[in-house]
């Protein structure tokens, strides 16, 4: 089953969340589109498969998708929220391939802040502006084309520290359950996602404590504490590194009343999505 909201529209562009709430294990039957998307996810995952190229999506993996591309869905983990955003190709000074993209913490930011955007209702300036900044750090972030045998080895790799496993703690200990050494398994995540393991699991700790924040947390000792670092101190220094904001300054740009009653109301983030729903990812 398919939902979508529209959170912003005009001729060059519209901003959509999409809410799927599937369990089909195997893929759907191919369909063509006619525009250029950039689909965020938002919460749970997907797999895609584009012109006959598989790519696994999280919160941590987009894409990128262009006309003409053969594409179908399949949602082996259940339902999923994305963020779709179509776009005219004129909005970026140039052409944009079709590609998984690498969702870091500062295109993960630039999400939030269009979704702020949005709700703050300014779609020809606030709106419009955030969206070109966060398509053009997208654009740039695109993951390389795996072996298949590699892709399942690094999607295992990203669901573990994502979901929190106890394994996930270290390099050893996750290589062991992934039964790899922890030599191929940092090699081949490094050369796959174009970051190192220790960046990756940064990110997704910097990506909860932005949760937090923009939920309204306020204790920073607490939240180092709940998310594994070190003490506040470390906290800070790795959300600067990752999102060029301290967690202080972060409450202060993403916390209004706007954001958290839209937040609410759609249980989702901004996504770059189509025109028409019934085209979206099911």
């Amino acid at each position: 089953m398919l939902s979508a909201t529209t959170l912003a529209t005009r001729p060059e562009f519209t901003v959509t969340t999409v809410n799927c709430r599937s369990d089909h294990t195997h893929l759907s039957a191919p369909e063509v589109r006619d525009d250029h998307r950039l689909v965020l996810v938002r919460r749970g995952r997907f797999r895609r498969q584009a012109d006959g190229e598989l790519a696994d999506l999280d919160r941590t993996v987009g894409y990128i998708g262009t006309p003409s591309e053969e594409e179908g869905f399949s949602h082996p983990a259940g339902g999923d929220i994305c963020t779709a955003v179509t776009i005219a190709p004129h909005l970026l000074e140039g052409a944009v391939s079709p590609r998984a993209v690498y969702v870091d913490a500062r295109i993960e930011l630039a999400h939030r802040r269009m979704l702020t955007a949005a709700a703050g209702g300014d779609i020809d300036y606030a709106v419009t502006e955030e969206l070109v900044r966060l398509v053009a750090l997208a654009a740039g972030r695109p993951v390389p084309r795996p072996r298949p045998a590699d892709r399942v080895l690094v999607t295992a790799a990203r669901e573990a520290i994502i979901d929190g496993a106890p394994e996930s703690a270290g390099l050893r200990s996750l290589a062991a359950l992934l039964k790899v050494s922890h030599y191929r398994l940092s090699r081949v995540f490094s050369q796959h996602m174009g970051v190192t393991l220790t960046r990756y699991r940064n990110r997704i700790r910097v990506g909860q404590a932005l949760d937090r924040i923009i939920d309204g947390e306020t204790g920073l000792a607490d939240l180092a504490a709940h998310l594994g670092f070190a003490d506040q101190a470390h906290l800070t220094r790795t959300v600067r590194e990752h999102l060029g904001h301290t967690p202080t300054a972060l409450h202060r740009l993403m916390t209004s009343p706007t954001n958290r009653t839209l937040e609410s109301r759609t249980g989702v983030a901004l996504i770059v999505a189509p025109q028409t729903p019934a085209a979206l990812p099911t």
